[in-house]
């Protein structure tokens, strides 16, 4: 096989996924093993560098037609260096990946933080296949987003380009303070927490609600509850719509892309979400920056973050 080849690493907590794909953005094989957090920078260093040769040697293509290897990790990364200068729940803080992994591996390395190499996954392979610009929204936890332009990412000056759960859009009156120290951003109405945490707080106001275990609540609790016509979750569900459609028509004007993909846990509501976000979005967007422009589901789940991360060789 004369093929060439792109390996993608997404490197989470307690595990490490790996994918090959094709220059036309296919998952070809995949393969995935524990990150060994508990044991230590080098052993998660030597299972990366390892998984990489393994899952090449374990599909039908040669370590010869690997064009490299990109990473895909959480954290604050300097781009260009692929230094590690920090990253949640993993010993890698102020380690040189990209030079430690290239010497390991004797290919070209590039490294890029969890939800930008999600959005290029979408952009490459997924829900963004075929379109020049696109922006993602994953909505879990928190709210993380990449921005790709012209098929390449939006990284900025300092690696912050795409920190769209980091908008500051809610109104100081409303606002709280977000885990990044700052207030009201998006992500404190619009992630599972921010959810989570407007129904506790409307528990606790007394509101008329059948969300009455609130210890123990999940989002998609509060969703199935709007469904079926609880009036204070349809108001959560609406106030977390309105901060993503709003955001969006602002992300507009300035990228213009041609399409939102919304990915993430909270995504799986489905269109009795995603109507609302269109609908506060065509209510405040310029009429030009939303023309032609569509708000979709992602498409690969999991797999995002391979793929992604294989196709920052592309994106160089």
């Amino acid at each position: 096989m004369s093929e060439t080849i792109y390996v993608g690493v997404d490197i989470g907590g307690t595990a490490i996924k790996v994918g090959i794909c094709s220059a036309k953005g296919d998952l070809l094989h995949t393969f995935e093993g524990p990150t060994g957090t508990e044991q230590g920078t080098q052993k998660i260093l030597a299972n990366i560098a390892g998984y990489a040769r393994r899952i090449v040697e374990e599909s039908p293509y040669d370590w010869e037609q690997v064009a490299g290897v990109g990473i895909g990790i959480a954290g604050f990364i300097d781009m260009a260096k692929g230094f590690i200068k920090f990253s949640p729940n993993l010993p890698l803080d102020n380690v040189p990946l990209k030079d430690i992994l290239e010497a390991e591996l004797n290919k070209k390395v590039r490294v890029n933080n969890d939800a930008n190499v999600a959005a290029l996954g979408e952009a490459w392979g997924g829900a963004g296949r075929g379109v020049h610009s696109c922006v993602l929204y994953t909505l879990g936890t928190g709210v993380g987003g990449g921005i790709v332009v012209n098929g390449r990412l939006i990284e900025g000056f300092s690696g912050m380009g795409g920190e769209l759960g980091h908008m500051s859009i809610v109104p100081d009156l409303e606002a709280i303070q977000c885990g990044c120290g700052k207030m009201g951003c998006l992500e404190t109405v619009s992630s599972a927490t921010g959810i989570i945490r407007m129904a506790h707080d409307a528990v606790s106001r007394g509101d008329r609600t059948t969300l009455a275990d609130v210890e123990n609540i999940m989002a998609k609790e509060v969703f199935d509850a709007a469904k079926n016509g609880d009036e204070v979750a349809q108001r959560i569900v609406s106030r977390a719509a309105y901060y993503i459609g709003k955001s969006m028509a602002t992300v507009a004007v300035v990228v213009n892309p041609q399409r939102f993909i919304i990915g993430g846990g909270v995504s799986k509501a489905g269109e009795f979400l995603f109507e609302q976000i269109r609908t506060v979005f065509h209510k405040y967007a310029l009429d030009k920056a939303q023309e032609g422009v569509d708000i979709v589901a992602a498409e690969l789940g999991n797999n995002a973050g391979v793929v992604g991360a294989a196709g920052l060789l592309l994106d160089a």
